[in-house]
């Protein structure tokens, strides 16, 4: 049975979820997931959806060193995963890192993400880091509220710096100090 962090019986739902770090085996379900906000939303400013082994590598290099956990339901259906990296590459920001989170867009407003970012937060605490940066697409305003919610506080906005299925997108950084 795998180590989990964390689980909650969600009684709106009448399931339980799962929380732990991240496994192989959660990799295939969490590119289809990320996928889907690749190709219907603005939340990721990728373009081109992810292959398996791409994702692969991007989960073994960042859990290699940084927290990583994933969210599954009593299935063991991937419902979201979230995870730190390094912030900006100088020496100097080393105890800086982002943050990212994505959650089953069937999974939203049932505490699924709360409970991972609060994992990922205490983690990083922990861990001795000193503040987490959270950039978010400016139209996301339930993502803003999100992070607002758990502490963080907007700290920059940057205008029409991406653009994606035909529109220019802000970006906002919010900023919690551990």
């Amino acid at each position: 049975m795998p180590d989990y962090s964390l689980f909650i019986f969600n009684h709106s739902f009448k399931k339980y979820m799962f929380y732990r770090k991240i496994e192989e085996h959660d990799i295939p379900q969490m590119t289809e997931l990320y996928n889907w906000y690749i190709v219907n939303g603005v939340e990721s400013f990728e373009t081109e959806p992810l292959t398996v082994d791409e994702m692969r590598r991007r989960v073994e290099e960042i859990s290699a060193r940084f927290p990583y956990y994933v969210a599954v339901d009593e299935e063991g259906r991937v419902e979201g995963y979230c995870y730190a990296h390094p912030w900006k590459e100088r020496a100097a920001y080393s105890n800086t890192l982002e943050t990212t989170i994505y959650l089953d867009p069937h999974a939203k407003r049932r505490g699924t993400g709360t409970a991972l970012m609060n994992l990922l937060v205490n983690d990083c605490r922990r861990l001795g880091f000193k503040a987490l940066i959270a950039c978010i697409t400016g139209c996301n305003e339930a993502s803003i509220a999100f992070h607002a919610k758990l502490g963080f506080e907007r700290a920059s906005l940057f205008r029409s710096v991406g653009y994606k299925h035909g529109r220019w997108l802000d970006v906002v950084d919010m900023e919690l100090i551990l």
